[in-house]
């Protein structure tokens, strides 16, 4: 193959993945532009229900019912995904009294869903459908029937592409109007998401910083020769200075004591060679922010503070080992 047809090929592919995404943001702007009172109704039913919402689908219906479950679950609204195909082997004692049930199928004929639909009606859950025909048995048993608009697939085989990517869309809108509406928040969504990246986002200072007796503190009249076995022992290298209340008055740092080793350093107390104030952070401060703080100040550890007194210190590594970024 010569150069000018390994060209015209890599052109012929940019244009026809510009088609799809544009075939798919009309399909989402069509979404968009058909939301109105049925959302809206939709939104209270959800956020009043008593039980949880299961989402039920087959092949690419499924896959983003799967989806749009989980990001509810994650969000403060109790869903579950029951594949359409092994809900007919038993797994229909999934669905529980106050349930609702919504079901995604492109046709709205989808034969694995039949007893799915069967079920929900003789047991009086209330059934939704999200579809693309109006016109079809799952839309016509529906309570409440979400049809998608009528814009064609990506596909010139018409696979699943603008229809998937529309139902992916309303799910996660609605999704985002129920998280709103419970007035979900990011400490929510964290105690949600505690492995991974994700949740490290979400680990606040207390969860993490030394307290008790790892504490290195001494009093500002402390000498420095008692500072320095201190610093070693709790192996922090820095040491907090509290006045007579207990507030932290200051911190003794490697750089304090090289500043003053021509002064006669282990003659001299703490409160003499103290850098006053500080940088300090609260136990209800993001871990992430503690960080931050420590990347620009150039700094190895912080006290954490609660009306002036430390209640713990937190190590670069502390945060590291949690996966904090």
């Amino acid at each position: 193959m010569n150069a000018q047809a390994i060209q015209s090929g890599g052109n012929d592919s940019l244009a026809s993945a510009r088609a799809v995404i544009d075939r798919e943001i009309e399909g989402l702007q069509a979404v968009k532009d058909s939301l109105g009172e049925q959302f809206t109704q939709l939104v209270d039913i959800i956020h009043n229900l008593k039980g949880r919402v299961i989402f039920s689908g087959i092949g690419k219906s499924g896959h983003i019912a799967r989806k749009i479950a989980a990001t509810m679950a994650s969000t403060g609204t109790p869903a579950y995904f029951v594949h359409a195909s092994e809900a007919s082997h038993g797994d229909l004692g999934m669905i529980a009294p106050g349930d609702l049930v919504l079901c995604l199928s492109n046709s709205g004929e989808t034969k694995e869903l039949a007893d799915v639909i069967a079920y929900a009606r003789r047991h009086k859950h209330m059934l939704v459908a999200l579809v693309r025909r109006a016109e079809s048995t799952l839309a016509r048993d529906a309570d409440i029937a979400v049809v998608l608009p009528n814009v064609p697939e990506a596909s010139p085989t018409g696979a699943p592409t603008t229809s998937t990517t529309m139902m992916l869309a309303y799910g996660d809108a609605l999704a985002m109007a129920l998280l709103e509406k419970r007035g979900f928040t990011k400490d929510d969504f964290g105690k949600y998401h505690p492995g991974g990246k994700l949740g490290s986002q979400f680990i606040r200072v207390h969860n993490l910083m030394h307290t008790g007796e790892e504490l290195p503190l001494v009093t500002d009249a402390t000498l420095m020769q008692q500072v320095l076995l201190v610093m070693t022992a709790k192996r922090f290298g820095t040491a907090g200075v509290i006045g007579a209340e207990g507030t932290l008055q200051g911190v003794v740092t490697d750089g304090d004591l090289r500043r003053h080793m021509q002064d006669g350093l282990v003659k001299l107390t703490a409160a003499q060679v103290m850098s006053k104030s500080p940088v300090t952070v609260g136990p209800q401060q993001l871990a992430a922010e503690a960080l931050a703080i420590m990347n620009s100040k150039s700094i190895t550890a912080l006290f954490v503070v609660e009306e002036g007194r430390p209640v713990g210190i937190l190590h670069i590594h502390d945060l590291l080992r949690a996966g904090v970024m």
